[in-house]
């Protein structure tokens, strides 16, 4: 069975997370710099069969797009224009940045540890893909 691979675009970092074969658990796969997230999926989609892939939709409280919203379309429509055979579907990123802070926390990482804003960038991508297999069965 192919891969669910989920995208957490960033201005300058984008967390990645994947599934397992069986689509059952959600891990952090890395945190890449943004500008080379088109590269780094080319190659892993030649390496690994991916069948959709999730990008967090950025939201205000309200519902309203938020202020990062026209980098991730960029980053979108690029994406679209590279892989147009990809299903892509996008999911509601809200609260996924404190989630994977908490998650942090919880798992006992140092204060040091805690500041990694890569790190918080990949569990955000790997919240996002588990809530979205948990909301699949």
């Amino acid at each position: 069975m192919p891969r669910i691979l989920a995208i957490d675009y960033g201005l300058k970092r984008t967390g990645i997370a994947v599934t397992d074969e069986m689509q059952i658990i959600a891990s952090g796969l890395t945190t890449i710099p943004s500008e080379t997230a088109i590269a780094f999926l080319k190659e892993y989609f030649g390496k690994e069969k991916v069948e959709k892939v999730l990008i967090g939709e950025p939201k205000q409280m309200n519902g309203e797009p938020s202020q990062s919203a026209e980098i991730i379309e960029k980053f979108v429509l690029l994406f679209q224009n590279t892989f147009p055979e990809m299903k892509l579907e996008r999911v509601d990123e809200r609260f996924t940045s404190k989630m994977a802070f908490q998650t942090m926390i919880d798992s006992g990482l140092k204060k040091k540890q805690r500041q990694s804003k890569a790190l918080i960038d990949e569990i955000s991508a790997t919240i996002m893909l588990q809530d979205y297999l948990s909301r699949k069965f």
